[in-house]
């Protein structure tokens, strides 16, 4: 045992004689080889002790899923500074040596980190004070258009969401921080859906009203309490505009697939029961004058003097 002692001593100081001095520091192939050593026991404790503090947290079951996420960031952030100041007392570097580096340090984070460290911050004060959370739904700008998604996940940079196309959008923290974000299940999950039809002038509005409410109760999403409604909107220029508005409790489930199963339950009792939907029309009026007379006398004149087409 001790013959092994001394062969690793030996074998150290001859790493520790190879390298070089700059200034007052000398820089060998055993304190390369010492950091690398340092700094991968350091990320692999964090990661083992971060992942043992999530599940930690994911078996907590009086917290819900919002505050065990905020338990896993904050108790990630402390993990990885833990690893960190542990590193630096291993590898024997005083803090106050850092001080020379604290300038260059502060204006990388300052321009290059101020995005990511924003975001991480953002991220925290989201879960904080739960005004999104995993398995909201909101509204999402894809660029066309508004589409509506569930948060899937709020992570250290961004919050994914995912919409009903199956399309993935990872939302920097810091815009849902200092932009406006329709949430339709902040406080509450039930969200109204106003759906626009129109009926032919001479129709018997009691009868499109009961078939209408018969649609909308024939689809299983659509909630009893609150009640659906038809709204008389107004008297168009082809139809009379009438609105329908109905409520479902599981946003995420969708709201175009809701909507066409109303209109296709509308279509069919409309056709059943006789009542039309109209389309725009236009009447054209022509008033006599005397150019009019005038243009018409040289048509009837042209018409005369035109030779017979052969047969």
């Amino acid at each position: 045992m001790n013959g092994f002692k001394q062969k690793a001593a030996e074998g150290v100081r001859l790493l520790n004689d190879i390298g070089f001095d700059i200034g007052t520091y000398h820089i060998s192939v055993w304190g390369a080889l010492r950091l690398v050593i340092v700094v991968v026991l350091m990320f692999a404790f964090a990661q083992i002790v971060g992942k043992l503090a999530r599940r930690m947290f994911r078996r907590i079951d009086r917290l819900d899923r919002t505050q065990q996420v905020l338990g896993e960031k904050i108790a990630t952030i402390v993990v990885w500074a833990l690893a960190f100041f542990i590193g630096i007392d291993v590898l024997g570097i005083s803090l106050t040596a850092l001080t020379v580096f604290s300038g260059a340090f502060g204006l990388a984070i300052g321009f290059g980190l101020q995005k990511t460290f924003g975001n991480l911050i953002a991220g925290i004060i989201l879960l904080m004070d739960r005004s999104i959370k995993p398995g909201d739904v909101i509204a999402v700008n894809d660029g066309t258009g508004m589409s509506f998604g569930e948060v899937k996940k709020i992570g250290i940079r961004a919050v994914s969401v995912t919409t009903r196309d199956n399309r993935e959008y990872l939302i920097p923290n810091e815009i849902l921080m200092t932009t406006q974000v329709e949430n339709w299940s902040y406080s509450s999950r039930e969200v109204a859906i106003q759906i626009p039809v129109g009926v032919a002038y001479g129709s018997d509005l009691e009868q499109v009203q009961k078939l209408l409410l018969e649609a909308v109760s024939s689809v299983p999403r659509v909630l009893s309490f609150p009640s659906p409604g038809v709204l008389l909107s107004a008297f168009g220029p082809s139809s009379i505009d009438m609105a329908v508005v109905a409520w479902i409790d599981d946003p995420e489930g969708g709201v175009g697939n809701v909507k066409s199963d109303i209109l296709m339950a509308v279509w069919r009792l409309f056709r059943d029961n006789g009542v039309q939907i109209p389309f725009p029309q236009q009447e054209l009026s022509i008033k006599d004058s005397e150019g009019l007379r005038i243009l018409a006398e040289a048509l009837k004149s042209h018409t005369k003097t035109a030779p017979d087409e052969p047969g």
